[in-house]
């Protein structure tokens, strides 16, 4: 295990912005549709996956905060990997999850942002236009981190009150508009339904909450700030998750699951008129680029991980002289993030989301295993032992079971292709280090 080493970066994120980055990365789009979704498989009985998914994503993110406790350097997932595994389950891992996940998210919320701001700005329709919208936002969202991870943080929590307004507006009127009635439950869930839902879920809940951890090089305090910071932003998401469903189930009772494009559209205009759905549209907008705003900050660091490390270009650990930020890192990610959200090559490639996360996810449960003997003092440890590393890992690999088989294809070739170049790029290493026999 090596050594606890300052990277050079400034370690000022604490309890109140990591809690906001974990909020922000995790309530994102979706949220605007997923009570329909919910609602068609489940009915009124939808609290319960709501539930079982918070449960199961919290096993799974135990094993990311013990093991963030003990290794404090950038990488989060990667370095975890990395230092439990050896260099080539640190490739993978490191590939699997900026690339074959966010990247991809990025792109895909993107182009998101750029539908829901069309709606008051037709212009973005138009090709020329929106390119140029993405090029301001990814470009601008760069340079704000590139000067300073602190900027970064705080761009970070401004957007997350900005997502957070429109619905804790919508869940504290909407209670008045609700009808008990609606609530009552009328048939219990199956095992295997509640079961598939809970898995549309995760996706909802994961892939944001753990990212954080990218930048842990930069979390201060991390024994405390990690476990309180991470844990705290789930319980958030949990109670706006489930309040705003209960909510778009109260007052629009057994038709909620007809409104598949805009629930939450749907029940403002109800609560508030028709600015109602309009203020949703702007809440959607403003999540998309808090998810922007929080990955760039977060997902750059494994670049720098990656190259700090030696397994990719070095030049993207280069730290600003001036702004102790991992600069280089900060551009190409952005850089690739924006190119894929105006190539439209993000749609291509979103088969290896889901399996690109949850094998991420195995890496860190497993590493997780490896690493409790290792002990670093005032690290968070994980009560009962074995016991929710085991029940995290069953949880994930049922997860996996459930995944689709284009999914699964398109991981394992993607795989593929990266060891290949992991490869090669060994074999890079060895020609150089080795003596001229000219």
């Amino acid at each position: 295990m090596p050594p606890q080493t300052e990277e050079g970066l400034k370690r000022v994120i604490g309890v109140r912005s990591l809690t906001a980055n974990t909020v922000n990365l995790t309530v994102g789009a979706g949220i605007f549709a997923l009570p329909a979704v919910v609602a068609g498989y489940l009915g009124t009985a939808a609290f319960m996956a709501y539930l079982l998914c918070t449960a199961l994503l919290v096993l799974v993110l135990l094993c990311f905060v013990e093991l963030g406790t003990k290794i404090t350097t950038s990488g989060g997932a990667y370095a975890f990997v990395e230092i439990a595994f050896g260099p080539y389950a640190g490739f993978l891992a490191n590939s699997l999850y900026w690339f074959g996940f966010c990247i991809i998210a990025d792109a895909a919320v993107a182009n998101v942002l750029v539908d829901s701001l069309a709606v008051f700005l037709p212009i973005l329709h138009t090709l020329g236009y929106r390119i140029l919208f993405l090029a301001v936002v990814f470009g601008g969202v760069a340079w704000l981190n590139v000067r300073g991870v602190k900027k970064g943080i705080r761009l970070v929590e401004v957007v997350t009150i900005g997502k957070l307004l429109p619905l804790v507006a919508l869940i504290l009127a909407g209670w008045l508009a609700v009808e008990p009635e609606n609530l009552a439950i009328r048939d219990w869930p199956s095992v295997a339904t509640l079961g598939e839902v809970s898995l549309i879920l995760f996706f909802a809940f994961g892939g944001g909450a753990e990212t954080t951890l990218n930048s842990s090089g930069e979390i201060k305090n991390p024994a405390r700030t990690i476990p309180l910071g991470l844990l705290l932003g789930v319980f958030v998401v949990f109670v706006v998750y489930l309040s705003i469903h209960l909510v778009a189930q109260g007052v629009l009772g057994p038709t909620l699951a007809e409104h598949k494009d805009a629930p939450l559209a749907h029940v403002a205009e109800k609560v508030f008129g028709k600015s109602g759905s309009l203020m949703l549209v702007a809440g959607a907008a403003i999540s998309c680029f808090g998810m922007i705003c929080g990955d760039i900050l977060s997902s750059s660091r494994l670049l720098y991980a990656g190259a700090r490390d030696g397994t990719i270009p070095p030049f993207l650990s280069r730290i600003h002289p001036k702004f102790a930020t991992p600069y280089w890192a900060i551009i190409v990610y952005s850089a690739i993030g924006f190119l894929f959200s105006i190539s439209g090559g993000f749609r291509q490639l979103a088969v290896l989301s889901s399996a690109s996360l949850l094998l991420v996810y195995v890496g860190v449960i497993l590493a997780t295993f490896k690493l409790r003997t290792y002990r670093v003092q005032n690290s968070f440890k994980i009560p009962g032992g074995p016991v929710v590393p085991i029940l995290a890992l069953i949880t994930t690999v049922w997860f996996l079971s459930n995944l689709k088989w284009a999914e699964i294809l398109g991981t394992l070739i993607f795989m593929a292709i990266i060891t290949l170049m992991y490869l090669m790029m060994q074999e890079v290493k060895k020609r150089r280090k080795s003596p001229d026999r000219s």
